[in-house]
């Protein structure tokens, strides 16, 4: 097992080496501003209110979880190729493309969109496949350019919130929010002063438990867990906490009499919980008894706090500070050549 080396992650040499990572993870505020750029509110017919949303492609399920406890009409993601049997010239479909614009399944789920007569909102890259087989004088394109879903999801949802669908959320405050954890996370900060540093060397050397008790702090848990499972070549577990007290109850015993050159930490637990400051009794529930497991059975502690604002404001914040973290895994394991934004 590759040992890790948290001097690397203050080493200018190797922090060179794994720019790019940090680079894009940088950038995801600029991103959103670029895809913020160009949106205009829909005009779709005076007082329209459509009998349903369905929406698919990438990062559906974000949108999904941010407006479906506000939206005053049904709201369905929607993971398969083709529309439902139901969707017609009342409902609204949201299409979110891939970054070129090219999904096979998404173009065909615009285009019958299209055929039924179905209001469509697009995003996706000008000229694409997706672009053509959406236009027509019921849709609106956004065009994208950066490439990042999450970006345009944003924008997206601040569309659907002008067109009274969903909750007020502003790409430039979350902007800001990402640029306040890129500069939190900054490279040029050291381990002394730096979370994401700091968190990295928490978890490089354990099996990673990521919890976050609420819907969105959940979702950002699983894109963390991923991009550490990418980044170790570990498992790394993100499931609710009925599924995380077994695991952490089951973790074996310290031995502090066991020479530290053979122990093996990581086959032992450590828990990260996504604090998204949500005043929720059953998530305050669930937290303290996760809390308590691990400080009974000796198991390390991590948390990232979302800080306030918005529900996407929020999200974007424990989905940042986490994959800032991962990126300092890998560079601790692999000595900088973490390359490009595998994140």
């Amino acid at each position: 097992m590759t040992e890790f080396d948290d001097s690397a992650l203050d080493d200018p040499d190797v922090l060179a080496g794994a720019d790019e990572s940090l680079r894009f993870l940088a950038g995801a505020g600029a991103r959103i501003r670029m895809e913020s750029d160009s949106v205009t509110v829909p005009d779709f017919g005076a007082g329209l209110r459509p009998r349903g949303v369905i929406i698919v492609g990438q990062e559906s399920r974000l949108v999904r979880a941010v407006l479906e406890p506000c939206c005053p009409v049904p709201f369905v993601a929607w993971p398969f190729a083709g529309l439902p049997a139901w969707v017609g010239s009342l409902d609204l479909v949201v299409v979110l493309a891939s970054q070129d614009g090219s999904d096979e399944a998404l173009v065909s789920s615009a285009a019958e969109a299209n055929r039924r007569g179905a209001a469509l909102l697009v995003a996706t890259a000008m000229n694409s496949k997706v672009w053509q087989a959406a236009a027509g004088s019921s849709s609106l394109l956004v065009p994208t350019s950066t490439g990042d879903p999450l970006a345009a999801a944003i924008v997206l949802m601040s569309i659907l919130h002008d067109i009274e669908l969903g909750p007020d959320v502003v790409p430039a405050d979350t902007a800001e929010v990402a640029d306040m954890v890129a500069e939190e996370s900054s490279p040029y900060h050291d381990l002394s002063n730096n979370g994401a540093k700091d968190l990295a060397a928490g978890l490089a050397d354990a099996l990673p438990l990521v919890w976050g008790g609420s819907v969105l702090a959940a979702r950002a848990s699983r894109r963390v867990a991923e991009a550490l499972r990418r980044a170790t070549g570990r498992p790394a577990l993100a499931v609710g906490s009925e599924e995380l007290l077994p695991v952490i109850e089951g973790a074996v015993p310290r031995d502090p009499f066991a020479d530290p050159d053979e122990l093996h930490e990581s086959q032992r637990p450590v828990l990260l919980v996504l604090n998204d400051m949500a005043d929720n009794p059953a998530m305050a529930i669930q937290r303290r008894q996760l809390l308590g497991a691990a400080e009974a059975h000796d198991v390390r502690i991590c948390t990232l706090d979302a800080g306030r604002g918005s529900d996407v404001d929020r999200y974007v914040t424990l989905l940042q500070k986490g994959l800032y973290g991962a990126a300092y895994v890998r560079i601790g394991l692999s000595g900088g050549s973490a390359g490009g934004p595998q994140i």
